[in-house]
């Protein structure tokens, strides 16, 4: 039997790769969406290499030593998850999961040893992401349905803003549980509004379908719906599919028609390049140099075949309602295409601008899920053998690994999780690399020690009620406990 596994993370702070999850919740459903099982809450031990973020723990109400007193170790949080989403035919689902929760999953996971990726498409299981279809339904069939409109009139698919629209109790907002019940209530409100519309943004999980839709080499539009078209156009446009990325074959080159591309048919490439990746701000510093008041973007759009995409047929733009809450003008549509379609070398120069692009690879192995590659064969099975240890046999073991990451990912697991396991020395060495990623945080994504205090100060100086105060002074408690205790070198991690 299939089930739907619905969950929610809540987090230290909002980079999956470098910040930590602090609690996990998830409902399993049958098909029907009728619950299957008892709900389940897990807390995540902070580590002890880790400072959390001051506005995050806000946001979620969590303080650290909360989390600290009732959680388990972060290896054994992410082993109960995986074994969760590993059951034989479970959609791992939750809102906006794609784009944030899976990330959380996929990180924890390769810190803690696991394989980060099986358990998406192994023992016939799945994922899928509800944010998407509830755009795709305020856009092409909103019927039977409130949608709510944020300050500036705009449609506005928060979670929170959707359920009371619609009636639907949503006490805690931000808190796991709560919004994982509040997704589910959603999605049988669509389900049962718009069954057939419900049914087809499930076909999207596989990615054949998807792919054969696109249909790339055939310049066929396709309707699309993502959150970078923004809410004033209902996270919704046109695109064409126009070739395969060079170097990730689950990623199609599409261009958005909603632009004319004659603007850019004389450009050479670097010119598009840099109108293609650069940031906003280095965009608009462009525009000041060569002395005008902006640079249109590139409006090139990838669509990835794995990641559940919202695509439909431009049969959509009959219906003069969607393209009305689309902002979508049909022959404008048309004749923008029929430019693409006439510009030979677009193939062709976007597959150069995507093999001449560079990223910066981190140097930290906790943050090398993508930078480094798969592990071995080897070493998947080491990594297990390792996992399935008792904690205090880990020391004896002197595995020889292909991956130079990871030597030292294993004495992190270690540390982080069961440091009671260490030597004297280990203890040393644990306690150095806390301070320096503490006191010395370089470039990546992670608080120092200063950075923490100046974002507490921040939210301090805001206007607080007594539940975020006592919050702000736990948080305040907790960085001065981890502070003595990773310069304390002659005691026990506790």
């Amino acid at each position: 039997m299939q089930t739907f596994l619905w969950h929610d993370y809540e987090t230290w702070g909002v980079n999956p790769v470098y910040d930590r999850p602090c609690q996990f919740a998830a409902i399993r459903t049958d098909e029907n969406l009728n619950p299957v099982g008892e709900p389940v809450m897990i807390y995540a031990k902070p580590g002890s290499d880790y400072l959390p973020h001051p506005q995050a723990a806000l946001v979620t109400g969590i303080s650290p030593q909360h989390a600290d007193a009732n959680g388990v170790c972060e290896a054994a949080f992410i082993s109960q998850i995986h074994d969760l989403m590993m059951q034989p035919q479970t959609c791992s689902v939750g809102y906006n999961s794609l784009r944030f929760d899976d990330e959380v999953t996929r990180h924890t996971l390769y810190r803690n040893l696991h394989d980060a990726y099986e358990r998406e498409y192994k023992n016939g299981n799945s994922r899928w992401d509800l944010i998407d279809v509830v755009r795709l339904c305020a856009v092409t069939r909103p019927d039977g349905i409130n949608w709510p409109t944020d300050e500036n009139g705009l449609p506005s698919f928060r979670l929170e803003a959707l359920t009371a629209a619609n009636g639907i109790e949503q006490q805690g907002a931000h808190d796991a549980l709560v919004d994982v019940r509040a997704t589910i209530d959603v999605a049988r409100l669509i389900r049962d509004k718009q069954p057939k519309l419900f049914e087809y943004a499930l076909s999207m999980r596989d990615k054949m379908t998807v792919s054969q839709l696109l249909s790339v080499g055939s310049f066929k539009p396709i309707f699309h719906i993502s959150g970078m078209f923004g809410s004033a156009n209902a996270c919704a446009s046109v695109v064409v599919p126009i070739a395969m990325h060079p170097t990730n074959k689950n990623e199609v080159i599409c261009f958005d028609l909603r632009e004319d591309p004659t603007p850019f048919m004389t450009l050479d490439a670097e010119t598009l390049r840099e109108r293609l990746f650069s940031s906003n701000a280095d965009l608009q510093a462009l525009a000041e140099q060569v002395g005008v008041e902006s640079l249109a973007r590139f409006p090139i759009k990838n669509i990835h075949i794995n990641k559940c995409p919202m695509v439909a047929g431009v049969g959509l733009l009959k219906d003069e309602s969607v393209c009305r809450r689309a902002n979508l003008d049909p022959a404008q549509i048309m004749q923008n295409l029929q430019r693409v379609r006439n510009w030979g070398e677009l193939p062709a120069l976007l597959k150069q601008l995507y093999v001449g692009r560079t990223f910066e690879t981190p140097s930290d192995p906790d943050a090398m899920l993508y930078g480094g590659g798969f592990f071995s064969y080897n070493d998947k099975n080491q990594l297990a053998q390792l996992r399935a240890l008792p904690p205090e046999e880990l020391a004896e073991q002197s595995s020889v690994f292909d991956d130079a990451r990871l030597p030292e990912m294993v004495f992190r697991y270690r540390a982080r999780n069961y440091p009671q396991t260490l030597s004297a020395d280990e203890r040393a060495q644990w306690q150095e690399y806390c301070a320096a990623v503490l006191d010395k945080p370089g470039t990546d994504k992670r608080l120092s020690y200063d950075v923490f205090d100046s974002a507490l100060a921040e939210a301090a100086d805001t206007e607080q009620g007594a539940a975020q105060r006592a919050l702000l002074d736990a948080l305040a408690a907790w960085r001065q406990q981890l502070q003595h205790t990773n310069s304390v070198l002659d005691e026990p991690i506790q």
